[in-house]
């Protein structure tokens, strides 16, 4: 997928990307999906990759839960072309969350991935669908955790992939996502590191 929208940012050794697009086309070894703690996949991003994976993701993936609200899971794929999908549970069976929850599982699926050999993730905008979660405050919270995670040196994660359903979606996930980013940047750059910002448009 090539992304008319898109932000890489350098944190330590992983590049972290904002962009705009399909999850279910992203290019990564792994997408996301945005879960109750149940795992049963209904409307929105659930539904999206059910329909393209096929039941059998769902199925697996209900067979697993309930897990903790903030934990992370991996099943089959499916018919998509990825190695798993993850299942991140940011709320439970009442589709409330809040940044706690979207921050532990940000860090639950990123350790997931890394933990599973993964170079690459693409997760969507967590609990801003059913969950009624503001998509800036989200940017703010996802981007924290990333960089918190990239800061620890993952065996094997090298690439993390936010990835928008629609311009506003992206506009409004950036807005709070990229002053995270470019603040790790300017402290890298004051560490005598090379961080690198390299915003893209049409």
């Amino acid at each position: 997928m090539s992304a008319a929208h898109s932000a890489t940012f350098r944190v330590a050794d992983v590049d972290i990307v904002i962009e705009e697009g399909d999850l279910t086309k992203a290019q990564a070894d792994a997408i996301t999906n945005a879960a109750n703690n149940r795992l049963f996949m209904g409307a929105g991003v659930a539904g999206a990759i059910k329909r393209a994976g096929g039941p059998e993701v769902e199925a697996e993936a209900v067979a697993k839960g309930p897990i903790p609200i903030g934990s992370a899971v991996e099943t089959t794929a499916g018919r998509l072309p990825y190695k798993y999908v993850l299942h991140g549970a940011v709320m439970g069976t009442d589709l409330r969350t809040d940044a706690s929850l979207i921050a532990r599982t940000t860090a639950s699926t990123l350790d997931l991935a890394d933990r599973l050999g993964l170079a690459s993730v693409a997760l969507p905008a967590f609990g801003t669908g059913v969950g009624g979660y503001d998509m800036r405050g989200c940017g703010r919270d996802m981007a924290e955790a990333a960089t918190d995670f990239a800061r620890r040196s993952p065996a094997h994660l090298r690439r993390i992939l936010f990835v928008l359903w629609g311009v506003p979606a992206y506009d409004d996930f950036s807005a709070g996502a990229e002053p995270v980013l470019e603040a790790v940047a300017k402290q890298s750059s004051a560490l005598g590191e090379t961080p690198s910002c390299c915003p893209e448009a049409p």
